[in-house]
């Protein structure tokens, strides 16, 4: 089945590039606030975090699949781990985000300021909520699906936990078992075995016969 890693690239490599905008956003917003106000957002500061953890190992993980067959980043459970953490950081930055907004700037603000810093960062504010957000449903969504896939593998027989997500086996049969012909009543075309004689029942042919001839009488 192609669903599962047509899937799988394009959501690590979406996030990888969500990553990279939700990390030049966060830091010259922590630039201008060190600036402006001698210290950091916190969500700032997790967004940092998880977007640099998602650039580092979603690419890598993507390219020692392609490289590297059956390693130890491309198993099922590893991967199904990873991503639930990177998840848990996108909504815990999306949160943090969302709640200094409100705090700083208030609820509905259109960030109208005729200070250009302050208008830039009330922007940047909305743009890393709504990006670490996005971030946080595509790899969650992909990790819920990741995760039912293989539960349905393992109910098959299959060994997906520690299998890659390129081998194919999270939705195949398991390996059936092998049956022999009377469990199924199938055909029984085996040579039949040659009759054997005891060595003192054996026939013999001495080329004579044992039989007196009958004489004709008139």
């Amino acid at each position: 089945m192609a669903f599962l890693p047509i899937l799988r690239l394009v959501v690590l490599i979406t996030c990888s590039v969500f990553a990279v905008i939700v990390l030049g956003l966060s830091a010259h917003l922590t630039s201008l606030s060190e600036e402006s106000l001698g210290g950091y957002f916190v969500f700032a500061a997790m967004a940092i975090a998880a977007a640099a953890l998602t650039m580092i190992t979603l690419p890598a993980m993507v390219a020692i699949d392609f490289v590297r067959r059956g390693a130890f980043t491309s198993m099922v459970l590893v991967e199904l781990i990873w991503v639930f953490v990177l998840w848990v950081l996108w909504i815990a930055a999306a949160g943090l985000a969302a709640q200094e907004q409100q705090f700083v700037f208030g609820e509905g603000n259109s960030c109208n300021y005729v200070n250009t810093d302050l208008a830039t960062a009330c922007h940047e504010f909305s743009a890393i909520e709504a990006f670490s957000f996005l971030t946080w449903i595509v790899l969650m969504g992909y990790n819920i699906t990741l995760l039912v896939y293989a539960l349905i593998g393992a109910n098959r027989g299959n060994k997906t936990w520690t299998s890659s997500v390129g081998d194919g086996l999270l939705m195949s049969r398991g390996e059936p078992v092998p049956v022999t012909p009377m469990s199924t009543g199938g055909d029984y075309s085996h040579t039949a075995p040659s009759m054997q004689y005891p060595p003192q029942q054996q026939p013999q042919w001495t080329g004579q016969s044992n039989h007196t001839p009958m004489t004709a009488q008139v």
